[in-house]
């Protein structure tokens, strides 16, 4: 397939912000690992999913890039059990679009390997970007991987372009000791109608906020429970009446001083998972007032040292939230549990697929085998990561029994497997992440008080229409 430009404002609307897509924090760097012993290696380097022979040997080179640095942990077990040096460059997703282009336009031969989460997928596979896996083999594994996973990966005409070897359901992860004192009770399908609907969430917020809690740290926590349908369906905007509920329980949640006022992957949303933080108010969320750096660890404490403290009660977080949660509950270890939500929500998830432009064909496709169909690779990811939720269906029920001490002994690959039955990746589409922004800006103006609900929905149409005039837009 010839390789077609992208264009400059689907590149715009693909800057991500998703610190932990696959649950590592993204940035710049690279790793290159190799082999120590030849002799070892090619004992281990058994074929990544099941075959035979690897056509992996000490020696060889991959050159991978990346969202998330998960990807950097893969390589290294990849390096060590086939001695095959893999040089893995995690870069941000505001600018991986662009360099993906840059380099494939450029006829570049390398990287070797390249991701891609489900917005940018459409685009990717339609410029050519990806290299067709049924031509590796890819159908000879089908029904190994998650179904809804398994269909992402496909293009428009159902050839096989990607893997994961995540799922990624959300759930509302919680405070069980808070719970047991508030609600009588700490059990999942319990709590889980503590968040029934919007009008249920409203009423739960409202009485951990008299008991002395707030139900979340930021507004935001629902949104991965927000979209019931795509936001655009045959070539027009769709804002569905649940979009409409969902403005409103934010606006709620935001005018009844209800959340600690703590935005997303901000310095106080991080400390909330392991202990009280300050409450903070409307005008340093929105930064109408600086003398509160939410983004500053070194000085927050000092900045919010008079400012009255609770503590939060749950987030909202696709399956990767797992491992957001590790790296920050602290002592709170072993008092969290995880949930329904009031829908079946998704988010993230890393698509691993080899460049069409590869020299390396044969050893890409052994390095994607061995990420996301190798059972061994799934078990060691599943410890490595204390719980991230792996995609290959062998290994999700063999560990179906297994109870995670961070969340109370819960069975969360039980608990994610049947939420990932519920998700429907046909709402996912390349326009999403510019009309979702619009569509927040304008909650976030409703709820300030910027602009009227009307006025906030027509600047959300106009922007709709100035970017995507291909889109029809009904007010």
């Amino acid at each position: 397939m010839k390789l077609k430009k992208v264009l400059a404002v689907t590149l715009a609307g693909l800057m991500l912000t998703s610190l932990a897509a696959c649950g590592s924090d993204a940035g710049t760097g690279s790793v290159g690992t190799g082999a120590s012993g030849a002799s070892s290696t090619q004992s281990a380097a058994s074929d990544s999913a099941g075959s035979s022979e690897s056509v992996a040997k000490a020696g060889d080179k991959l050159v991978v890039w990346t969202l998330a640095a998960d990807l950097q942990q893969f390589a290294g077990r990849y390096s060590e059990q086939t001695g095959v040096e893999v040089e893995t460059i995690v870069i941000e997703p505001g600018d991986y679009p662009t360099k993906v282009q840059t380099a494939l336009m450029g006829g570049e031969k390398e990287p070797d390997i390249i991701v891609g989460e489900p917005q940018m997928l459409e685009d990717f596979y339609n410029n050519g970007f990806f290299a067709n896996l049924d031509e590796l083999g890819a159908k000879d594994y089908e029904g190994q991987i998650v179904d809804y996973v398994w269909k992402v990966g496909q293009d428009a005409e159902g050839i096989q372009r990607a893997i994961s070897y995540q799922i990624t359901p959300a759930g509302l992860y919680y405070r069980r000791d808070i719970a047991k004192e508030v609600f009588g009770t700490d059990d999942p399908d319990e709590i889980g109608k503590k968040f029934a609907d919007y009008d249920t969430i409203l009423q739960t917020a409202q009485t951990l906020k008299d008991a002395g809690y707030r139900i979340f740290a930021s507004d935001s926590e629902i949104n991965y429970f927000s979209g019931d349908s795509a936001w655009v369906v045959n070539g027009e905007l769709n804002v569905s009446d649940a979009r409409f509920e969902y403005m409103d329980l934010v606006v709620s949640l935001y005018q009844d001083d209800l959340t600690a006022y703590a935005n997303q992957w901000s310095t106080p949303w991080f400390q909330a998972m392991s202990g009280d933080v300050p409450i903070l108010t409307a005008a340093i969320q929105n930064y109408e007032d600086d003398s509160v750096n939410v983004w500053d660890a070194a000085t927050f404490d000092e900045a919010t040292a008079d400012l009255e403290r609770t503590t939060v009660f749950a987030y909202g977080l696709p399956s990767w939230g797992v491992l957001t949660m590790r790296d920050n509950v602290g002592e709170t270890s072993g008092k969290w549990g995880v949930c329904a939500g009031p829908a079946y929500g998704f988010g993230g998830g890393t698509y691993i697929g080899i460049s069409s432009l590869s020299a390396r064909k044969e050893l890409a496709w052994d390095f994607i085998k061995f990420c996301t169909l190798n059972e061994d690779t799934a078990d060691w990811w599943i410890e490595a990561s204390q719980g991230d939720t792996v995609s290959l269906i062998s290994a999700l029920n063999k560990h179906k029994d297994d109870e995670n001490a961070i969340y109370g002994g819960e069975k969360l690959y039980a608990f994610w497997l049947e939420q990932a039955k519920g998700i429907d990746y046909s709402k996912v589409t390349k326009y999403d992440k510019v009309i979702g922004d619009a569509f927040g800006a304008a909650i976030g103006a409703i709820k300030t008080g910027q602009a009227t609900k009307e006025e906030a929905m027509n600047t959300f149409y106009d922007t709709v229409e100035s970017t995507y005039p291909e889109i029809k837009v009904t007010r």
